[in-house]
């Protein structure tokens, strides 16, 4: 079943700025990555899936409802945190948590509990008003707030933004204990450890257009292999350059003043991509293990003739 969907949705506000034709679906039990820079429409996408916008076109969904007309009906089953935290100033942590239950029309004491002993939010900071909480206060409640219902979707714009290291990991931790109850989430984040530890699958957003949807697993057990290679003299690394086998062997960068290649091939390959190396004299011949971050970065990169960087 699939619990979020949008569907070619498009919001421009102009100047290349909005959302363009963004489609992905997160099914149920399922925790999705949205991954990509600040400005890249991560948080436009989720504005429209909380039915706070309207789109130019195309539609969002949770729960087969869409999303701007159905608002009310769906605001109980969903927990949310929002990229940037604006807590209404003149109330106590504790009349904030309070306002939110009465909106939600759910009062779950046991995981409220639950919660705030999980973000360490004592009494004394709750009974303190929310204009004088540090961010990462705020981040906390915000969390607190997003979970105390149990909802069975959770929509989550950069969650730990603001948090210490140890509340990140206790985050990562709670999300993936969550995930095993079988709740769907939605994570948008720039974090890369953040989403290569909790999702299934990821989308990659660049200038408001999905760039790449793919399950996190196939990265990690990708069959095709990266290894950087120094040869022994500018003289070989020429010769190579001038008769390389394309055929088995990818080159993806080169540092000409290094004598460097960081090159690629498919793993049944490798006997045959040794056979051929042995050929040349090479100084260094190491694998290099593709992380979300360097896959990541293929669609920033404009520039292929890097130095310094593997």
């Amino acid at each position: 079943m699939d619990v979020i969907e949008v569907n070619h949705l498009t919001k421009d506000y102009g100047s290349g700025r909005g959302v363009f034709d963004v489609s992905f679906k997160v099914h149920e039990g399922e925790v999705f990555g949205f991954l990509g820079p600040n400005g890249a429409g991560k948080s436009t996408t989720i504005r429209h899936l909380m039915g706070f916008s309207h789109p130019d076109k195309g539609q969002t969904k949770i729960l087969n409802k869409n999303t701007f007309t159905n608002y009310n009906e769906i605001l109980n089953k969903v927990g949310y945190i929002p990229g940037e935290i604006a807590l209404p100033q003149g109330l106590t942590g504790y009349e904030f948590i309070k306002m939110m239950q009465d909106l939600y029309h759910i009062h779950n004491d046991e995981m409220l509990k639950k919660m705030l002993d999980l973000f360490e939010l004592k009494d004394n900071v709750l009974k303190g008003d929310t204009k004088h909480m540090s961010l990462g206060v705020k981040r906390k409640l915000a969390i607190v707030t997003a979970f105390m219902s149990d909802p069975e979707v959770l929509i989550l714009d950069e969650p730990t933004s603001g948090l210490d290291p140890i509340m990140q990991q206790r985050f990562i931790d709670f999300i993936m204990e969550e995930k095993k109850r079988g709740k769907t989430i939605l994570l948008s984040s720039h974090i890369f450890s953040e989403v290569d530890a909790t999702c299934d699958r990821i989308a990659i957003i660049k200038d408001g257009k999905i760039v790449s949807e793919f399950i996190s697993n196939d990265l990690k057990h990708s069959s095709l292999k990266q290894y950087k290679l120094v040869f022994k003299n500018k003289d070989e690394y020429k010769k190579f350059i001038k008769s390389y086998n394309n055929q088995i062997i990818n080159i993806l960068a080169k540092e000409d003043s290094k004598n460097k290649l960081l090159i690629s091939c498919e793993d049944k390959n490798i006997n045959e991509v040794i056979s051929y190396l042995s050929e040349f004299e090479i100084k260094e011949f190491n694998n290099i293990k593709e992380t979300l971050e360097d896959y990541f970065m293929h669609f920033y990169k404009e520039d292929k003739e890097f130095g310094g960087n593997f």
